[in-house]
């Protein structure tokens, strides 16, 4: 035997160890999902200080908050897969309205930028749009909620078939 081979083997025997599971443990799980909850609150709070409710379109982050907190709560008393299937929607549509928000933050500070001085062009007025009056890269902070809350439910012990915890579709 080659003593190539027989490293091998001894460091295959003594790393062995028990199979390492493919989900993530209770508790990080729970973390994510304070975090989650924890940063649309802080976020909500953050908009209405800030009287983000004078468009239409300034009212979609701060219901889509709200929901984002109701459903989170639902989904730590009693995770079922519908109401992770549910939340997995509303987290995939906090990155798209994230996404939306930058381009209309980023739209806005474009043509502001615009307005005052027209002579403006390549890296110095991606950089003034980028510093704007609106911050266009806010936005980013409801996508990133909702990617958080996607890595939440990726491998959901609820979500596999036949669990136990989901009755409600039974």
């Amino acid at each position: 035997m080659s003593q190539g081979r027989r490293a091998h083997e001894f460091y295959s025997a003594r790393h062995r160890g028990p199979p390492i599971p493919h989900r993530a443990s209770p508790a990080p799980r729970d973390l994510l999902l304070a975090l989650l909850l924890l940063g649309a609150a802080g976020l909500l709070a953050e908009l209405i200080l800030l009287e983000h409710y004078d468009s239409r379109w300034q009212w979609i982050p701060l219901v889509l908050l709200v929901v984002t907190l109701g459903c989170g709560l639902t989904v730590w008393r009693r995770p079922t897969r519908r109401t992770l299937t549910i939340f997995r929607g509303i987290m995939m549509t906090c990155v798209a309205a994230g996404l939306a928000g930058f381009v209309l933050h980023f739209k806005g500070n474009l043509e502001f930028a615009l307005e005052r001085d027209p002579e403006l062009t390549g890296v110095a007025l991606v950089w003034k749009v980028l510093r704007g009056a609106t911050p266009a890269l806010a936005p980013g902070a409801l996508a990133q909620l909702g990617l958080l809350g996607l890595v939440f439910t990726h491998r959901h012990p609820a979500l596999d078939r036949g669990d136990h915890l989901d009755q409600e579709l039974t």
